[in-house]
């Protein structure tokens, strides 16, 4: 971990170096992003509250060549964990886009999202527990050029997840597949499938979900099925469900967004086993309402 930081940093000082070339042509500079969370959170049950920086993530991306680009993206306060996100190579010739190194499966709708595009200060439980994985492998995405553009995108990963790769060999490898459509440029479809793990448990996951947005207007329903291999567990239903309103402002803000969401999660095992070495429950069942 220490030497990923370093190396980050290192990039981080070369890409400012460059930066600095009064000659360098603009069209290659780096871009340099930041997302801070800072927030107040206070339980009327214990009566207590606390300050907490969720997240504090910086990221580099850039290209080499129009169609040679990369990305590298750290998280130093991921509830107080300094984590490795994003670090990839990725060549998008026309249509095609093949992309190489530790990303974001491409999986769900919600859990595909950045943080910066979070709509809510939580995360749904699709993005949270149910359906959150980023890993390393190779990936490729077509997008056709029919009246209705849909894009097809696939992958092949590890199944070790972001620290354990040194070590890590396999000859079972997850996957997934993402099909998505944007219609008249306002109503989105999406489905995807992934083989992923539960620490030494094959699961599969199936999701779809649709969106209806304008330039006020966001809608969105989502639903995920979650299989374990063998019934060593009873499959996980999830939900998703919000909308927001953008009201522009003409002064200090650019808008306010008004939010309300409804998501749900069934009984959930994150791969963890009890003393007789079956799955366990590591996030009971609930339902949730949020506003903001």
């Amino acid at each position: 971990m220490k030497k990923s930081i370093f190396i980050f940093f290192l990039l981080f000082a070369f890409t400012s170096l460059m930066s600095a070339q009064i000659n360098i042509n603009k069209e290659y500079l780096p871009e340099i992003h930041g997302t801070i969370r800072a927030k107040y959170e206070y339980e009327p049950s214990i009566d207590k509250g606390r300050f907490e920086i969720r997240n504090a993530r910086l990221s580099i991306e850039g290209k080499v060549i129009p169609a040679i680009r990369y990305r590298a993206e750290i998280d130093l306060s991921d509830e107080g964990e300094i984590k490795m996100l994003d670090a990839y190579v990725r060549i998008q010739p026309k249509d095609w886009k093949f992309t190489v190194g530790q990303m974001r499966v491409p999986f769900t709708i919600d859990a595909h999202r950045s943080h910066h595009l979070q709509f809510f200060a939580n995360r749904s439980f699709i993005a949270k527990q149910v359906g959150n994985v980023r890993d390393v492998g190779a990936s490729v995405s077509w997008t056709s050029r029919w009246s209705t553009p849909v894009t097809f995108e696939g992958g092949i990963f590890n199944g070790s997840g972001l620290t354990d790769q040194k070590d890590f060999w396999t000859n079972n490898y997850n996957f997934s597949f993402k099909a998505q459509t944007l219609i008249a440029n306002h109503f989105n479809v999406t489905l995807s499938c992934q083989k992923a793990n539960a620490e030494d448990v094959n699961v599969m996951m199936w999701d779809a979900g649709t969106y209806w947005q304008t330039s006020r207007w966001h809608i969105e329903g989502e639903y995920m099925r979650k299989n374990y291999a063998h019934n060593s567990f009873t499959p996980v239903n999830a939900v998703d469900a919000f909308a927001t309103y953008r009201l522009p402002l003409k002064k200090w803000l650019s808008s306010i967004s008004f939010l309300g969401r409804y998501d749900y999660m069934s009984n959930h095992s994150q791969g963890n086993k009890n003393a007789e070495g079956k799955l366990k429950i590591d996030d009971p069942e609930r339902h949730r309402l949020t506003g903001g």
